[in-house]
């Protein structure tokens, strides 16, 4: 067993990314080659059965770190302002805020009148409509601050946690 925080398992994880996007490559670009008839042809260097186990054995570990952190998401909890939350629960409330919070900043940015531009007036119309906002942008402004600090409350616990809290990683 190997002991990571989340930060460093992220870091193996991306090396490993790199290491099999290596390993592909060298698939892709070495299970054929081009030579004309009359020369002699220059063979890459490619063994199937060795590139094969370096990309599954790659694909376990991947397997093996990201079980061992989504365990760790599920049964780990941190304090969120007065609330105790596991680290999934908070990944999953940060995505719905977020999505909230981009709501509520275009609500925020709406004037509560606007002349709506119609182009030219046709012989019916004479007069220019207004959109107008039907809800209290005041309102909306603090509900938009709430919802921002809450993802930023909930951030900080998610740092520290993720920097500093390790779990076990099967080898």
């Amino acid at each position: 067993m190997t002991m990571m925080t989340s930060a460093y398992a992220n870091k193996v994880l991306r090396k490993l990314n790199d290491d099999k996007e290596f390993w592909t490559r060298k698939e892709s670009d070495g299970t054929s080659y081009v030579a004309a008839l009359d020369e002699e042809p220059i063979i890459p260097d490619y063994d199937y059965s060795k590139v094969a186990a370096e990309i599954a054995a790659i694909d376990e570990r991947v397997i093996k770190i990201k079980h061992a952190i989504n365990v760790a998401n599920a049964t780990n909890t941190v304090k969120v302002g007065d609330e105790e939350m596991t680290i999934d629960t908070i990944l999953i409330k940060m995505a719905q805020l977020q999505r909230r919070k981009y709501f509520l900043d275009t609500l925020r940015k709406q004037e509560p009148k606007v002349r709506i531009n119609s182009g030219s007036y046709s012989a019916r119309k004479t007069t220019p409509e207004y959109r107008y906002i039907n809800y209290d942008l005041d309102l909306i402004k603090s509900e938009y601050e709430k919802v921002d600090e809450k993802i930023a409350l909930m951030q900080m616990a998610l740092d520290k946690y993720n920097q500093t809290v390790e779990f076990e990683v099967e080898d």
